[in-house]
């Protein structure tokens, strides 16, 4: 125990990390309430024009729902099975939904007492954190909330080390767990890491929130002068100071009104202060859909300014050439997270420890970012062929499905003669 950290130094690292994850989650909530800063429109006034923008959400939601997890190949050690025990379909868009939007999120492996394949559990990135080994991308040791009580107050925690777990129960040492895996039952899946942010960097970035709060101010703005707009300020000039006094609401919706001369046979100038013009807010909001697209990588017709003309399918690709190239980058970052996953759920089912470089042939398989259309698959095909046809061979069912995300049909073979026309 002296060589680690300790449970106490890691309850004081997640809790300096901890606010931080809150609020990028309220964020993707759209349930963040920063205060408005302003010098012409009252508070309470500001109160009741209170504007919300899911933009923060939409730039996670457009890279996770593009990450679409299909395979290990070359699983050698049959780790394909233990995902598809633990809901694949759900576990690994849960990570990766969880790691954009705190940067990385924790994969619990923990026994099952009904089966040999282990449990996986997902603990997002504001209920766990550990020692992180920069090579291999796995804990030294770890720490995770496992439960909280009604007050948000830690419950039920784990304290994870190479040889075993121990849990605690209001700060009591209930259950200990040993095992033989070598490294901790607790695996992070990282977005983007690099050298001095080895956890990550989120997908809502400081800019992004700050361009989505800059844009709920201008939404904010613009329905308090919609209502100047709605009901322009009228003054009349010239009335008698015996004139009986009117009230404003019914000088505002009232059809007509009518004024009678003085005794001097004077009578009141009516008129109209000019309206405030709707256009700059609706600019001002543009800008800020621009600056959001560009750091995101997003168009203007993701967050709502729709072109006038539809684009085509290769158009749409080439306007979100920096979104694909973000998603790869995540495709790069998840996949060796995942595979730390099967490596360590591998080492706990067959009760061995495996080296890690013995997982290093297995590959992780992900769904095309962009679904191919009609023209994109024909594109495809005809490229397959000349390539076969200079090259025998080179193009072959796996290499197809990679790019058009479609599988063969069952007796379907790329080297047969009707492939080669």
């Amino acid at each position: 125990m002296a060589d680690y950290y300790g449970v106490d130094y890691l309850k004081r690292k997640l809790g300096h990390y901890e606010l931080r994850g809150r609020l990028r989650y309220k964020e993707y909530d759209q349930k963040y309430e920063p205060s408005s800063p302003g010098i012409t429109i009252p508070a309470q006034l500001r109160e009741q024009y209170k504007s919300v923008m899911g933009w923060c959400s939409k730039a996670v939601n457009s890279l996770a729902d593009r990450l679409v997890f299909r395979e290990f190949a070359g699983d050698n050690f049959e780790i394909n099975e233990i995902f598809r025990v633990n809901n694949s379909d759900i576990f690994f868009d849960s990570s990766i939904l969880s790691a954009l939007i705190t940067s990385c999120c924790f994969i619990y492996v923990s026994r099952n007492s009904n089966s040999d394949i282990p449990r996986l559990q997902i603990i997002d990135g504001t209920n766990a954190t550990g020692i992180l080994d920069p090579i291999t991308g796995l804990l030294w040791e770890g720490y995770a909330v496992l439960a909280r009580d009604k007050l948000g107050n830690p419950y039920v925690e784990a304290y994870f080390l190479p040889d075993r777990t121990i849990i605690y129960e209001n700060g009591r040492v209930v259950n200990r767990q040993i095992h033989t895996v070598g490294y901790p039952l607790l695996v992070p899946v990282i977005h983007r890491p690099d050298a001095s942010r080895p956890f990550g960097r989120s997908r809502i970035s400081r800019s992004a929130m700050y361009y989505q709060q800059y844009a709920k101010r201008t939404i904010e703005r613009a329905d308090v002068t919609a209502e100047f707009y709605s009901f322009p300020q009228k003054y009349v000039t010239g009335l008698s100071q015996d004139a009986e006094r009117m009230d404003s609401w019914k000088a505002t919706v009232s059809a007509f009104l009518s004024f009678t001369r003085d005794k001097d046979g004077n009578s009141p100038q009516l008129g109209q202060f000019t309206t405030s013009s709707m256009s700059p807010f609706t600019e001002q909001l543009r800008t800020a859909a621009s600056l959001f697209a560009g750091e995101t990588g997003l168009t203007l017709d993701d967050l709502g300014f729709v072109r006038e003309n539809p684009s085509s399918s290769e158009a749409i690709k080439a306007s979100h050439e920096t979104l694909r190239v973000m998603a790869k980058k995540a495709q790069r970052c998840f996949a060796s997270g995942f595979l730390n996953v099967g490596y360590v759920s591998a080492c706990l089912r067959d009760e061995f420890p495996y080296r890690r470089e013995q997982f290093s042939e297995i590959k992780a398989k992900w769904e095309p970012i962009f679904e191919p259309d009609a023209s994109t698959i024909a594109l495809v095909g005809d490229g397959a062929i000349k390539l076969n046809k200079a090259v025998p061979g080179y193009f072959d069912n796996e290499n197809v499905r990679d790019l058009t995300g479609i599988e063969a049909g069952d007796g379907i073979a790329l080297e047969s003669e009707d492939f080669y026309g």
